[in-house]
């Protein structure tokens, strides 16, 4: 079952009031949050929120406003990531900076998010903007804090989840939670659709980790990015665990110095998966996964809770 098969009239919608809760008057930035319009992946956030919407009631205006706070907040961090990453390409598009620079991209992201509030406030929902800015903090701690290792190199796997959480699950969990509250759910609902989207949040991460290591072109994305960036992801930090001490020492010289050498990363991905990394961060994908199927499991059967065990699948098997 495809995800998003029980909510196609309510993404269809969202899809056509979407872009209204940015327009502007100043041409230049109207023009720039139309190219950003046509971006959108897979709607997996706002899918969130009106998935767990269903599953607590019924999708009312209140669900289409969190939806909105969501994807908003969200593509502002996207066009300020792509800033702060020198990212010249987002979903196989050109990224704001590349094409308008760093400056324009910056102001982008910033007017997005005075949007966010600005609807929030006008509408009466602090809860939603409450979960939604709470998310974000934890988005630029866990930025603030892979960076802050990346300078040592020195994460291991407690600090790895602990960024993930912050960057990655956070945000999930937060589409989960407004959509449960934006249908009237109580407190105890809304945390374990919190619970839910963490676990899957932290599963997902993984999963992107691993495409790292794929082919080149078939995840959408260059292989060993992360290690280009010196970004220390689960196999990596597995691998060194593993490693023999002259082992250890020569992907770590790779990822210091050799980092932007396409024969040295392939020699580091090769290692990756000869000591156990890849395999040991499937395992701990699948377990995040069954964590949130766990918790899915008590609520009451309906379309979309099929369709949520469905996007968990789909999140354990994706491939960009």
């Amino acid at each position: 079952m495809d995800f998003r098969e029980p909510i196609r009239a309510e993404l269809a919608q969202f899809n056509r009031e979407f872009p209204e809760a940015f327009r502007s008057n100043v041409a230049l930035l109207d023009l720039i949050l139309r190219y950003v319009v046509r971006q959108k992946g897979k709607q997996l956030r706002p899918s969130l929120v009106f998935l767990m919407a269903k599953a607590h009631g019924e999708v009312d205006a209140r669900s289409y406003r969190g939806a909105t706070l969501v994807e908003l907040m969200h593509t502002a961090t996207l066009v300020h990531d792509d800033v702060v990453d020198e990212s010249a390409v987002r979903r196989s598009m050109f990224s704001i900076n590349a094409l308008w620079k760093n400056k324009i991209a910056v102001l982008v992201g910033d007017y997005m998010l005075s949007r966010v509030l600005l609807r929030a406030v006008e509408s009466g929902d602090y809860d939603l903007l409450r979960m939604v800015s709470t998310a974000v903090r934890a988005m630029s701690e866990g930025e603030l804090l892979q960076i802050e290792k990346a300078r040592r190199l020195d994460i291991d796997e407690s600090v790895y989840y602990d960024i993930i959480q912050k960057k990655t699950a956070s945000l999930m969990a937060s589409c989960c939670g407004v959509g449960a509250a934006s249908v009237g759910a109580n407190d105890a609902l809304i945390q374990r659709a919190e619970a839910f989207g963490n676990a899957l949040g932290m599963g997902f991460q993984i999963q992107d980790d691993l495409l790292d290591y794929q082919a080149y072109g078939s995840s959408g994305k260059p292989a060993g990015i992360d290690v280009r960036e010196q970004k220390m992801t689960l196999p990596l930090i597995f691998a060194l665990q593993q490693a023999e001490p002259k082992t250890k020492r020569e992907l770590m010289r790779i990822v210091r110095r050799k980092s932007n050498d396409p024969e040295s990363i392939r020699t580091l991905m090769t290692e990756v998966d000869r000591l156990g990394g890849l395999a040991y961060a499937c395992e701990r994908r699948n377990a995040f996964l069954d964590q949130a199927r766990a918790i899915l499991s008590d609520f009451a059967q309906s379309d979309a809770r099929t369709a949520l065990d469905s996007l968990i699948d789909f999140v354990g098997q994706r491939a960009k």
